[in-house]
């Protein structure tokens, strides 16, 4: 597919709150090489944008946590560039728009001035991310490289459910955990929740007999 013509944009702007996604669009389009911006309040006025608009880009507010406006603009029309507005610094949220398809992000914590340099970013095929939003997706990348090479996983846990029971393997404390993976200690918990359930344990140290039941000492990570 060609790529845009970075001095001629069309955009497009989804966003359920009217004055936010009315005073975005009012701000890009006097921005130089902006041809149009049109507005939609959700995924499905977006989708009927789509097709009798063809934006270049388009710009989701997922500042609320939803992040299924993603997924059906991708779903019907993948080749065309999404970026999220508004997305929080927790490791999980960005991880999310990723598996989303989003070619670039702009966080609750950047300026409006960074917003054009991500959309041209994505225009020309690239990414244009926080150093802080880039270590995010890098551990991201390295634990599903090391899931390819570490062996079977616990019974039915997602992939991050892993990791934590890995750590506990360890020894590992919930805050030692919360450090090694860059995720919060609330986070911790909650997967360590879920992994007792799914386990059928009450207590970690029984979660992680069954783990070492079930998965081979030379593909446990290993101390030292």
């Amino acid at each position: 597919m060609a790529l845009a013509d970075p001095a001629s944009l069309r955009l497009l702007i989804v966003d359920d709150v009217r004055l936010y996604r009315e005073g975005l669009a009012a701000i890009m389009s006097r921005e130089s090489g902006v041809r149009e911006v049109v507005t939609a309040r959700d995924a499905a006025s977006a989708i009927a944008l789509l097709d009798h608009h063809d934006p270049d880009v388009v710009l989701v507010n997922v500042a609320g946590g939803n992040h299924a406006p993603l997924h059906l603009v991708r779903a019907h029309r993948p080749e065309i560039a999404i970026v999220a507005l508004g997305v929080s610094e927790a490791e999980e949220d960005v991880i999310a728009c990723a598996e989303a398809g989003v070619a670039g992000y702009l966080l609750r914590t950047e300026p409006l001035d960074h917003l054009l340099p991500v959309v041209r970013s994505v225009v020309a095929g690239e990414s244009l991310c926080s150093p802080r939003t880039s270590a995010m997706l890098l551990r991201r990348v390295q634990s599903l490289a090391a899931q390819r090479v570490r062996g079977p996983r616990a019974p039915s846990l997602t992939a991050r459910e892993d990791d934590v029971l890995r750590l506990l393997d360890l020894g590992l404390s919930n805050q030692e955990i919360s450090e090694r993976l860059g995720i919060t200690v609330r986070t911790v918990k909650n997967h360590v929740h879920n992994i007792l359930e799914k386990v059928g344990a009450r207590r970690r140290g029984e979660a992680v007999a069954a783990f070492r039941r079930q998965v081979p000492a030379e593909y446990r990570v290993k101390t030292g």
